[in-house]
């Protein structure tokens, strides 16, 4: 993923563990609990003690939005979050597969088969699956809500803890 050098980050607390927050100047682009797979090399480094890769800037327009809707999301007090995304650090197809989660609504869940099938591509579940799982705005573009076609709760980078527990404040499970 390439990520756009002027973004800034700030840290939203939770109830499973803090969110690094990511802006550029085009809209929220990343937010990642911080000890999740699939985070940004330069995010990772900087996590484990080493060179900070985006300034610290709570006071961004977008980062503030995003923390009062988080926190409204998990006190239960907010279904969806209407924020500007910046999603150009993905592929074109990965950007697809991100704007495809934005559709499931609060409160339910599809398969990745269904969700690949619903964007055209139904031979693409696995690829589908991949692009899940490098989603880089957690919570916000909603991959916690997709799961195996059995019903079974698999994948998710913040660990499936996490899932439950985001699907259970849903009332999705």
């Amino acid at each position: 993923m390439n990520f756009n050098a002027s973004m800034v980050q700030t840290r939203c607390p939770s109830p499973w563990g803090d969110l690094t927050l990511a802006a550029s100047p085009h809209g929220l682009a990343g937010a990642w609990f911080n000890d999740q797979r699939h985070l940004p090399p330069a995010l990772a480094a900087q996590l484990a003690g080493q060179k900070t890769i985006w300034p610290e800037e709570s006071t961004n327009p977008i980062l503030q939005e995003a923390v009062k809707q988080l926190r409204a999301y998990f006190a239960g007090h907010q279904t969806g979050f209407d924020l500007p995304l910046d999603l150009s650090a993905g592929s074109p197809f990965q950007q697809a597969v991100w704007r495809a989660l934005l559709e499931i609504p609060h409160g339910s869940t599809t398969s990745y088969g269904a969700l690949s099938a619903s964007m055209g591509r139904p031979s693409a579940v696995r690829a589908v699956g991949g692009a899940i799982g490098r989603n880089p705005i957690t919570i916000v573009v909603p991959c916690h809500r997709v799961i195996g076609s059995t019903g079974s709760l698999t994948g998710y980078a913040g660990g499936l803890d996490r899932k439950i527990a985001l699907l259970q404040l849903e009332d999705a499970l």
